[in-house]
């Protein structure tokens, strides 16, 4: 939900009360909520992404996974792996580790999890890679930067740095 913060005052108790501006009506949610304990996050409000970036980007895996006679989630997931900043490490229990890669990838196609060995007895390290659908602007243009040196090493034809350029520009402005 968007809406913008209007004020915030300490009451005697020292807790905080934080007043957010929201469209539409929110009574009903309000009172279906207003006596239960909520997750609360905020956070600087981001349009969607550039449909022009994410459309590129599919345009050039398309073609890569067509040269290569390859199928294009392959493509995709190799080039998130590919690129750095899209990705946490976490040492989870052995017994916790497929569910946690499992519901990892329920998130789509990008969202990939690597295990590798842990020194901790009992353990695995796991790379957790986020999807594009999540990605700031510099993560997005790192994946389209990687792909357009992909297609070219191929000998793909891509479109000029200025409209790559336009298509990261698109992406920050909507974030």
């Amino acid at each position: 939900m968007r809406g913008r913060l209007i004020d915030l005052v300490t009451g005697l108790n020292n807790l905080q009360r934080i007043t957010i501006e929201v469209p539409g009506d929110f009574r009903d949610e309000y009172n279906r909520l207003k006596d239960d304990q909520v997750n609360i996050e905020i956070k600087k409000y981001r349009k969607g992404r550039s449909l022009d970036a994410n459309s590129y980007c599919w345009i050039l895996i398309d073609k890569i996974a067509e040269a290569l006679s390859i199928d294009k989630e392959t493509v995709y997931k190799d080039a998130i792996r590919s690129i750095g900043g899209v990705s946490e490490t976490v040492c989870v229990q052995e017994k916790a580790a497929d569910s946690l890669c499992r519901a990892w990838g329920h998130n789509g196609i990008g969202w990939q999890a690597e295990r590798f060995e842990s020194k901790i007895n009992g353990c695995v390290n796991i790379i957790l890679y986020y999807g594009s659908s999540v990605y700031d602007t510099k993560q997005m243009s790192a994946l389209i930067e990687h792909l357009v040196f992909e297609a070219k090493e191929l000998g793909i034809e891509t479109d000029t740095p200025e409209a790559i350029a336009k298509y990261a520009d698109e992406w920050g402005r909507c974030g």
